[in-house]
């Protein structure tokens, strides 16, 4: 009997398995969603409370930091216990923020509700991350990015939910917006149920090997640089999710809304790019990929701060298709490196992008108050030469590199 219910819970998620990543990047989008609303609405915010460039950066740290810390906990903790159904649980963490944020009358408020966001990401990350590629039947990379895409795509519709819904009714509607939470704590219910039987299914299974590939000398320093690629990728997209609005209103005198549209622009882009990504590296492999995203975009960010406003949209659309394209092959590599540690891996990097993010807004902040924009956007386009130091990375073997 036992075997029979193990097969059928098999064969459920063999049916199931396009269908579960996909509700999982669904739900990525409508988490992204929420939490990119929080930066598209910096304009209204600088302009209601006043605030300045550090303040607004601060927001984006705390943010950030709530989710960079406690999203390697997380995945270090559901690698050994699994949490099928701890997924909803950051969709409400996520609307709470987004009522706050909505409702804050002071400052001290907004970080609040900015925190809330930030847990709630915490929480969806690695447990989500972690369904992907149990679904991905070995194809990890396509996995991962078409994970990873509903995330670019929230991003990218937030800042166009901003200008045509937010900037119109004020603050408040922000709230309104949790009420996507719901259809996402449903669809994840539902992805709970496939976790569970998944689990269950493979209950007298051997557990995954956790043998390194490489030794520890050669992990740890590809870890390494992982890190400070993820690092220089992130620092460079805080400067655009954060500031790229105030650079083009400072620039080029557009409007609020404008600025809005040519952030969902670049984002949008970004989310093709992720897509491309994965499908590219399950073909050449992730060492390619990140040859090619990171190092690869640098002439068109050494063009983008001396661009007039039409190449100034070409290049940021061109930067975002190229660019996004290396962070599932980063976590594809990192968790590679390291087996049986999907969570760990999955909370690390993402919790590290995040927190990389949130510090780096808040630096470019400050030094955007002495020095202007217009000279963060100059020294953040050397970023992309961290992509030199992927020649340290090591060759995967052949049944692992594609």
């Amino acid at each position: 009997m036992s075997t029979i219910a193990s097969g059928s819970a098999t064969r459920i998620a063999s049916k199931t398995t396009l269908s579960i990543i996909v509700a999982v990047s669904v739900c990525h989008m409508i988490n992204d969603i929420m939490q990119s609303l929080l930066s598209a609405i910096y304009p209204i915010l600088k302009a209601s409370y006043g605030l300045d460039y550090v303040q607004i950066g601060l927001l984006t740290l705390t943010f950030q930091c709530v989710a960079s810390l406690l999203q390697p906990a997380i995945g270090i903790y559901t690698d050994r216990h699994p949490l099928p159904y701890s997924l909803p649980v950051g969709m409400v963490s996520s609307m709470v923020g987004l009522v706050i944020l909505g409702f804050a009358q002071t400052y001290w408020l907004l970080l609040l509700g900015a925190a809330f966001v930030g847990l709630g990401s915490a929480i969806f990350h690695p447990e989500s991350s972690r369904v992907a590629r149990l679904a991905s039947g070995g194809r990890h990379g396509f996995a991962q990015s078409l994970f990873q895409v509903g995330g670019n795509a929230g991003s990218a519709i937030g800042p166009l939910l901003a200008a045509f819904v937010v900037i119109g009714n004020g603050q408040r509607s922000v709230s309104l917006f949790a009420i996507a939470s719901f259809v996402g704590m449903f669809i994840l219910w539902r992805v709970g149920n496939w976790y569970a039987a998944h689990q269950r299914a493979n209950a007298g299974k051997a557990a995954a090997g956790t043998e390194l590939i490489f030794d520890k000398r050669t992990t740890y320093i590809a870890l390494a640089v992982l890190t400070i690629l993820t690092l220089s990728k992130n620092a460079y997209i805080a400067s655009m999710s954060s500031y790229y609005t105030f650079f083009a209103i400072d620039k080029f005198l557009v409007s609020v809304q404008d600025a809005q549209l040519m952030l969902f622009a670049y984002l949008g882009a970004s989310a093709i790019g992720v897509f491309m990504g994965g499908p590219i590296g399950d073909r050449f492999g992730p060492k390619f990929v990140i040859w090619f995203s990171i190092l690869g975009v640098l002439p068109f960010t050494l063009l983008l701060p001396f661009a007039n406003l039409q190449w100034t949209i070409i290049l940021t659309i061109i930067i975002g298709l190229i660019f996004s394209s290396a962070f599932s092959a980063i976590v594809v590599f990192a968790q590679e490196l390291m087996p049986g540690r999907i969570g760990m891996v999955a909370g690390i990097f993402f919790g590290f992008a995040f927190g990389a993010a949130g510090i780096a807004a808040a630096a470019l902040g400050a030094l955007a108050d002495v020095q202007g924009i217009s000279y963060v956007f100059w020294l953040c386009s050397f970023l992309p030469l961290a992509g030199l130091l992927t020649i340290f990375l090591p060759r995967m073997p052949d049944h692992l590199s594609k």
